[in-house]
């Protein structure tokens, strides 16, 4: 078991009379991905703030990279990582430049300065933008030139606040490589998102934020055991085989226009044996079996459906 590289307990937010953050606990352990998935206003960029000591929290306890948040918050600075939602690419100044101040801020060397830069701007695919003017990059260059000025103090635990918001879906697709290989480099990432998708795609655990609290969390398989509504769909293209199924599946839900069936399951293979063994049994054999479980999309929906009062837009994201 991997040593957790952020605990959290009991941590508490408020703004004036809005509670951001109600008493969430969370644990990462090292070299996995935590997402952390909520809709506008949930308080996803409020923990991001507190967990990276930008802000304070009102009560609880956290740890990151050990170190304690309140008593040793400069440890804590040294060991990792922030990209926000919004870029901090200075677009006056190209993408090298970037990188070379981010090397001083960090006081490397003037030649390890320069040695890094070089190396993360290949690593990124930045080499041949590297001398333009960053407000000519792309999005999605911005984007990586963002997170490549994150990694320039080699951080072992990197915040991603909504990294791949506004990107096309190449651009999003090439950050999630960048992300896996972080991983597979040992280093902890913590990511915000909306995507359901980047969640199930990124995520080695995913935690549900609603109303200040969390209300899930588990992996992607776990999350979706908790929403009902997996079924197996069986159609036949002949009524005769379609009646003899609805004979030995009484509790399927029917559709005699279709010649389909309905039959509720978890998809699990032991059910799906049991279906088949009824079939056989039966003599029928469906020509098309489909099988549907609940995806991410579900389980938000579901787990996020309760009304939360009116928050102000500016307390909390």
């Amino acid at each position: 078991m991997s040593n957790p590289a952020i605990t959290a307990h009991g941590l508490r937010k408020s703004y004036g009379d809005v509670t951001v953050l109600d008493g969430i606990d969370l644990t990462v352990p090292e070299g996995t991905v935590l997402a952390l998935l909520g809709p506008n206003g949930a308080g996803k960029t409020t923990a991001v703030k507190i967990l990276s000591t930008l802000v304070a929290a009102d009560a609880g306890q956290a740890r990151v990279a050990g170190h304690d948040l309140t008593t040793d918050p400069q440890a804590v600075r040294a060991a990792i990582g922030v990209t926000g939602q919004f870029s901090a690419v200075d677009g006056l100044i190209t993408g090298e430049e970037n990188m070379l101040l981010m090397a001083d801020l960090h006081h490397l060397p003037r030649r390890e300065g320069r040695r890094v830069t070089a190396d993360l701007l290949a690593r990124f695919d930045l080499t041949d933008a590297a001398k333009k003017p960053a407000s000519a990059y792309s999005g999605g260059m911005k984007r990586r030139l963002d997170i490549a000025m994150t990694l320039v103090g080699d951080p072992r635990i990197i915040f991603l606040d909504e990294p791949t918001t506004g990107l096309d879906p190449r651009s999003r697709y090439n950050l999630w490589q960048i992300v896996r290989e972080l991983v597979a480099d040992g280093v902890t990432v913590f990511l915000t998102t909306q995507y359901l998708e980047e969640a199930d795609e990124l995520a080695d655990r995913i935690a549900v934020l609603h109303g200040g609290k969390i209300v899930a969390e588990g992996t992607a398989d776990d999350l979706k055991r908790l929403v009902p509504g997996g079924h197996v769909r069986l159609r036949f293209t002949a009524p005769a085989p379609y009646r003899s199924a609805c004979d030995a599946l009484r509790e399927a839900a029917r559709d005699d226009e279709a010649l389909t069936l309905r039959v509720a399951s978890d998809g699990g293979q032991r059910e799906l044996r049991a279906l088949l063994d009824r079939l056989d049994t039966a003599g029928v054999e469906a020509d098309e079996l489909t099988v549907h479980t609940p995806d991410l999309d579900d389980v938000f929906f579901a787990l996020t459906a309760a009304p939360t009062p009116d928050q102000p837009k500016e307390a909390v994201r």
